[in-house]
């Protein structure tokens, strides 16, 4: 994907607002501005959507801040994630193996999807970015594509979940316009998915967590293709508008609660597609 850039942003940085031209670079090397509450929150987000409307704003929240050796956000999906802290890049082994497991489990998603009677099998049988959407959202197994959020407090809820001291990360990034299900940017070299238009009305959790998920454009679909690509070149890092440094005490207010667990994850009884996610995870097994 091609780096944020032009026309030139306007953003918050450690020390507040800042008006002159910022690139990406600054941004991912930049702390991060510090917030204490949900609707002060909202203000910034509001301001940087003003300020940069060219853009559509999509959020993840993380428990920490990843940095490359420079000292840079970095935020690669899964597949393509180190498998411990200090890795500077997975083996082609364990990619080439991530791949395989990923192409068994889209054959066990058609094969449930058929066997559940679910609508638009066909789509599903045709189109790879669609079933990587599923199997990502659902945390089945590692693929390209990254999860983010339309909504803020979702993003920031589900950073709260995992955080192991009162601080986590909220990342705002900058994408084109979405236009339908699957909105793909040449130009950018990225594709936004959005998940309501995807998945069937039995799957409710992408619903209630206002998902949508990143890829790369086109898709990388082998690990032969990767080897095409620099790991910063599927960094999403590369569209990073702002960084936010959220200090959970006393964040919350009684009008703007955090999200509660049961209601991002919901269970099997109001997501029945919960069951046939658990089905495929049986199915592969145990990760290597």
């Amino acid at each position: 994907m091609r780096t944020l850039g032009s026309p030139r942003l306007k953003t918050f940085l450690e020390n507040g607002w800042e008006d002159q031209i910022i690139t990406n670079k600054v941004i991912r090397g930049d702390p991060g501005m510090s917030v204490y509450s949900f609707p002060k929150l909202v203000q910034y987000v509001a301001r940087l959507a003003y300020s940069n409307r060219d853009h559509v704003l999509l959020f993840r929240g993380q428990s920490q801040d990843y940095t490359n050796q420079l000292g840079h956000t970095t935020i690669h999906p899964k597949i393509f994630r180190p498998r411990q802290q200090g890795e500077l890049l997975p083996w082609m082994e364990v990619v080439q193996r991530r791949y395989r497991r990923l192409r068994r489990a889209e054959q066990f998603l058609v094969r449930e999807w058929r066997n559940a009677n679910l609508p638009d099998l066909r789509r599903i049988e045709r189109y790879k970015n669609l079933r990587w959407t599923i199997l990502q959202h659902y945390e089945v197994c590692p693929t390209p594509l990254l999860d983010v959020t339309h909504s803020l407090r979702v993003a920031v809820s589900f950073a709260a979940e995992r955080a192991s001291n009162h601080s986590v990360m909220l990342y705002v990034f900058a994408v084109p316009q979405i236009s339908g299900a699957i909105t793909a940017s040449a130009e950018a070299e990225l594709q936004i998915l959005r998940l309501s238009s995807i998945c069937p009305p039995t799957a409710t959790r992408p619903h209630f967590q206002e998902g949508y998920l990143l890829g790369n454009y086109p898709d990388i679909q082998s690990p032969e293709e990767k080897e095409q690509y620099e790991l910063y070149e599927v960094d999403f890092g590369r569209r990073l508008l702002c960084k936010f440094r959220l200090n959970l005490d006393h964040f919350w207010r009684d009008d703007f609660p955090q999200v509660s667990h049961d209601a991002l994850y919901p269970d099997a009884r109001r997501d029945p597609f919960l069951e046939i996610s658990e089905r495929i995870m049986n199915q592969l097994g145990p990760e290597n």
